[in-house]
């Protein structure tokens, strides 16, 4: 039967996060079985051990999440959810815009486009917390955590906020790590989950 990480698969780069945590389980050495699929529906929700909830239209996602039926079945999901970007502010427990129905399972603030619109999107290196060596980050209308609670734990940060958090097995990120060739963040997020 083997563990499964899913990716919601409603809105936003899905293909890319797909990819890059096959190529993550490959480059961990794991010779356990791994199967990463998209997840559609609430009986995708029950088949997978981890979910990714990628980037792209916050607003979007957080009403199409609602109109297929997912918002309690995300709330009450006891695996860990892997959060990037849009699903960063999907997943925290206050944003700074009404239209989005937040699931608050991480006890942060977002503010959506910290750094400003498209074209103010950028690259950088991130020092993060247990590596030896800077992630290189690409940041695209990005949010930041604007208020951490007690039981989350910064892992980087910029001069405008916490942009890589984890509380327990979830672990939201505030750019885009399924863009670049680094793995150690998926790596990380299996491990944190008890999947490799």
């Amino acid at each position: 039967m083997g563990v499964k990480i899913g990716v919601l698969a409603l809105q936003g780069d899905v293909s890319e996060h797909i990819e890059a945590f096959e190529n993550a389980i490959k480059a961990s050495g794991s010779s356990a079985p791994i199967q990463v699929l998209p997840v559609r529906e609430k009986k995708d929700i029950d088949l997978v051990d981890a979910l990714a909830l990628p980037g792209g239209e916050s607003t979007t996602i957080s009403r199409l999440i609602e109109r297929k039926g997912l918002h309690d079945p995300l709330i009450n999901f006891e695996g860990g959810l892997f959060a990037t970007c849009a699903g960063m502010v999907v997943v925290a427990r206050n944003t700074d815009d009404s239209r989005i129905h937040s699931l608050g399972r991480l006890d942060i603030s977002v503010k959506r486009n910290a750094f400003g619109r498209q074209r103010e999107s950028f690259e950088a290196d991130i020092k993060i917390s247990g590596f030896d060596q800077p992630f290189h980050a690409i940041f695209i209308r990005a949010p930041v955590a604007d208020r951490v609670g007690p039981g989350v734990r910064v892992i980087g940060s910029l001069a405008e906020g916490a942009v890589a958090l984890e509380e327990g097995m979830n672990l939201a990120l505030s750019f885009h790590p399924e863009l670049g060739d680094d793995p150690r963040l998926h790596i990380r997020f299996m491990k944190n989950c008890g999947l490799l």
